[in-house]
C-alpha cells in the first residue's frame, strides 16, 4: 500500500474532521499531493492540492475558506482539515500523489491513489 487515507467518519453539519494520508517516502518525494472526493451519484472532483514544499496550495471553490491542506514531509503525511462541514461534503475522500512537485486539478496527472475514506455529514 503506497497511500493510506484515514480520519473519515460521521459528523453533524457545522462540525469538523481532519483527514490524514500517510505514504511511503517514494510516493512523497518531490511530489505534489492532492485530495479528491466522490459523492453519491457524482463524478470524482478535485478538492485541494499542495506542492511538494508546501508553499503553494489551491482549493475548489466549494471548499475554499473551510478546508485547509497541509503536509509534513518528515512524516510522509498530508492532511486535510475540514471545518464547517455541510451535507454536500458527504463523499469518499481520496488522497493522491502528483507526477511533479507542483500539481494540478487534473486527476489523470496523479500517479498514486489511496483507498479512500468516507465522510458523512448529517443535516
Amino acid at each position: 500500500v503506497q497511500l493510506q487515507a484515514s480520519g473519515g467518519g460521521l459528523v453533524q453539519a457545522g462540525g469538523s474532521l481532519r483527514l490524514s494520508c500517510a505514504g511511503s517516502r517514494r510516493t512523497f518525494s518531490n511530489n505534489a499531493m492532492g485530495w479528491f472526493r466522490q459523492g453519491p451519484g457524482k463524478e470524482r472532483e478535485f478538492v485541494a492540492g499542495i506542492s511538494w514544499s508546501g508553499d503553494t496550495t489551491n482549493y475548489a471553490d466549494s471548499v475554499n475558506g473551510r478546508f485547509t491542506v497541509s503536509r509534513d514531509n518528515a512524516r510522509n503525511t498530508v492532511y486535510l482539515q475540514m471545518m464547517n462541514l455541510k451535507p454536500e461534503d458527504t463523499a469518499v475522500y481520496y488522497c493522491a500523489a502528483h507526477k511533479r512537485a507542483y500539481g494540478s486539478r487534473r486527476d489523470e496527472e496523479y500517479n498514486y491513489w489511496g483507498q479512500g475514506t468516507l465522510v458523512t455529514v448529517s443535516s
